[in-house]
């Protein structure tokens, strides 16, 4: 999850984006505590939705506190910590692993490089735990390449292989929640491949990278294009709402029904300013 997946900020009230920036400072303490302080700068609200998800269909208990931090000195900030906190904290290194892992192979970024060395020698403690995850990011990861290398004219190919990656992402564990759990996953995902597919579009086309809708050989159409969001995002709160969700229940709504549109529109925003 690259930027889309976080709240309508102007829709919560106060306690709500208190609770949400608690998790979120869970995630990112779990993360210096457990892996580096570099790696925290690789963290966007989106695993905060991960955890969220997870603590509403678990309800764990959960220690709480306040702390300063070097990234947000000027005053006590809230936290939360539990096995879901630190689930949202493990994906997120290894997601930005692999993504850095691509970008180095693909484009040869020096930054990405960087990244990818910094946070390797953790990879093996977080493969050791959450194989099942760590295999489908592999795995989606080579499948992408390939389809990306051939130029695959069918962006149901590379955005159903990201929605399977995401897909085992949201599942912790195999219960009885594992059915709704990826389904869901596999609609959002499909959902931010294909954003990102939609607003890298003239991007893409500058630098004669590949863009499923170019390999297609069709001229941008934002507004055709948006459909095929709103059909993967109808399929995702579909299964989203088969889940006995009751804790933070409003906040999770406000991000699948309203902050994920306000954060793709925001992006289109900047990608076509007279649009």
């Amino acid at each position: 999850m690259f930027g889309y997946v976080n709240a309508n900020w102007k829709e919560l009230t106060q306690a709500q984006q208190e609770r949400y920036g608690a998790v979120y400072c869970g995630i990112c303490r779990s993360i210096h505590a457990r892996v580096s302080g570099t790696a925290r700068l690789t963290l966007s609200y989106d695993m905060a939705f991960l955890a969220l998800l997870h603590m509403s269909l678990y309800e764990p208990e959960e220690c709480a506190g306040k702390n300063r931090c070097a990234l947000r000195p000027l005053r006590p900030k809230p936290w939360v910590e539990n096995p879901y906190v630190d689930y949202a904290a493990d994906m997120n290194v290894a997601l930005a692993y692999y993504k850095a892992l691509d970008d180095d192979q693909d484009e040869g970024k020096t930054s990405a490089r960087l990244l990818r060395r910094a946070l390797e020698p953790h990879l093996t403690p977080i493969r050791e735990k959450w194989p099942r995850q760590c295999q489908a990011m592999e795995q989606c990861m080579e499948e992408l390449s390939r389809l990306e290398k051939e130029n695959t004219a069918n962006p149901d190919l590379p955005a159903s292989c990201f929605g399977r990656l995401m897909a085992e992402l949201m599942v912790y564990e195999d219960d009885q929640w594992a059915t709704e759990l990826r389904s869901l996953g596999f609609s959002l995902g499909r959902f931010i491949y294909l954003a990102d597919a939609m607003l890298d579009y003239d991007r893409d086309k500058r630098k004669k990278q590949y863009n499923p809708f170019l390999a297609m050989g069709q001229e941008k159409d934002s507004q055709k294009w948006e459909e095929y969001l709103v059909l993967a995002m109808a399929r995702c709160t579909e299964s989203y709402e088969k889940l006995p969700l009751v804790q933070d229940k409003p906040l999770l709504d406000n991000i699948l029904y309203s902050g994920v549109w306000v954060q793709y529109r925001g992006k289109m925003k900047k990608e076509e300013p007279n649009g």
